[in-house]
């Protein structure tokens, strides 16, 4: 079957992050006019390699992620990075069957810009609780679709002897107003640390090509720099993630 010049177009999720004052920041950017949920977050991690203070799944590309608090829990397993090679068969385009959403898009930061794909399963809520409570197996809930997509296209990573690291409290914001932009805020507070981070996203339009997609991205993060900029925030310039900052700080101090 031929396949149209923008079927294989991804999605770009922007993201900037804030450190410093981040209340002042959530009043300077306005967030009081966006619809507010409040979460808590767990990653499941090697329990061998937490106790050594590292987090060997992070290491390797791999994220599984527990989200419960503001409706239904979900629990997600991510590869990032990632490349299209390495997602094969089914997992080689998006799709979504309720309760899965399975997902592939373009992550940029400032510092970064890399591939990730992910497949999601909600769950109802509180079904999360005992994965995640102490003495719980994160592992138990991984559904037989997720572990099938780790196996086809992450085959040496092995998900067993697992131990959940949180809670972080999240605070995410949507559809707020950014000049002519509509981004997300979410803050996120776990082990002393506290960042803000805002994204917006580029879809592909109809009649795209690659570098079409590219230069529309690449402008959107500048508008998205400049007007966090422009209203005095200043914007983190660490070159990891806030993801992998709060995990390595929740490694190095949890108990197992």
């Amino acid at each position: 079957m031929c396949r149209s010049k923008d079927m294989d177009l991804l999605p770009v999720e922007i993201k900037v992050n804030v450190e410093g004052d981040v209340p002042g920041a959530l009043t300077t950017l306005d967030g009081s006019h966006g619809a507010l949920m409040m979460r808590r977050i767990w990653f499941a991690e090697d329990r061998d390699g937490v106790a050594e203070g590292r987090v060997p799944l992070l290491e390797g590309g791999v994220i599984v992620r527990f989200r419960t608090g503001g409706g239904p829990d979900d629990l997600v397993v991510k590869l990032r990075p990632t490349t299209r090679e390495k997602l094969v068969g089914r997992f080689s385009d998006a799709f979504e069957v309720e309760p899965v959403r399975y997902k592939i898009e373009e992550d940029w930061s400032r510092n970064t810009r890399v591939l990730a794909a992910s497949l999601t399963r909600v769950h109802p809520p509180g079904a999360l609780a005992a994965a995640v409570e102490d003495g719980g197996d994160p592992a138990a809930l991984i559904d037989a679709l997720q572990d099938q997509f780790l196996h086809a296209c992450a085959p040496t990573v092995h998900i067993d002897g697992l131990v959940a690291l949180g809670p972080i409290v999240s605070m995410k914001i949507d559809d707020v107003p950014l000049d002519d932009l509509e981004v997300g805020l979410e803050v996120w507070s776990a082990a002393g640390m506290e960042f803000l981070e805002v994204s917006t996203r580029v879809k592909p339009k109809r009649g795209d090509d690659a570098e079409e997609l590219r230069e529309r991205a690449e402008r959107k993060l500048r508008k998205l720099e400049e007007a966090v900029l422009d209203r005095g925030v200043m914007l983190s310039g660490h070159p990891d993630s806030k993801t992998s900052r709060v995990l390595t700080a929740l490694a190095q101090t949890a108990h197992v």
